[in-house]
């Protein structure tokens, strides 16, 4: 639909489902599809898509990239926040209070070079975190459930310092990464132990 939404210093739009795909260069036209194919049932849905190198979608805004404030500006206000499930995304999610839904980009299709999104999802779906998404059905299933309560995807602002809770998380993430002898996610368990819930 329309690339680039942002119109000089206008009111930014404010949309029902914003979904970023991050700067990887890697294609994920996967979740691309998922959007568009849930999208094409639901055209009432204002959707804005931050697609990176990936092809924009057919059935909502789109924007190559926008800086990061503008981007969490966009997450506060949305109902529901559909990201890949990389650290800085679903981390990006969470520090303004929103509770993503996140599809962790897969090595096997191409996605990305390894299966560290898998796993992170999967711990920060265990901490309540974000909400891993693993399907086409489930994705439409989840931002079904997530517009007919949108408070259900809202939890406590992530701020820089620490608690119990993201000290527990980045205990989890640092075995991980031992386990799977993986800097990256060591360095994250790292960046969440910095953040602590307001």
């Amino acid at each position: 639909m329309t690339e680039n939404p942002s119109s000089g210093n206008a009111q930014p739009k404010v949309y029902d489902l914003v979904v970023s795909l991050g700067t990887d260069h890697h294609h994920f036209d996967r979740l691309i599809q998922w959007v568009d194919a849930y999208l094409a049932d639901r055209p009432e849905v204002t959707t804005l898509v931050q697609h990176g190198f990936t092809a924009p979608p057919q059935h909502a805004d789109a924007v190559e990239r926008m800086p990061r404030a503008d981007l969490l500006d966009l997450y506060r206000a949305a109902k529901v926040v559909l990201v890949q499930g990389g650290p800085g995304s679903i981390l990006d999610a969470r520090e303004v209070g929103a509770i993503p839904l996140a599809v962790p980009r897969v090595a096997d299709l191409d996605e990305v070079v390894d299966n560290h999104q898998v796993e992170f999802s999967r711990v920060m779906e265990t901490h309540g975190e974000a909400i891993v998404v693993t399907s086409p059905e489930d994705l439409r299933n989840k931002l079904d459930a997530a517009f007919a309560d949108p408070g259900s995807l809202r939890g406590t602002y992530r701020v820089p310092g620490s608690d119990q809770a993201s000290d527990n998380l980045s205990a989890e993430l640092e075995a991980l990464g031992t386990a799977y002898n993986s800097g990256f996610i060591r360095r994250t368990a790292q960046i969440i132990a910095g953040f602590r819930s307001q």
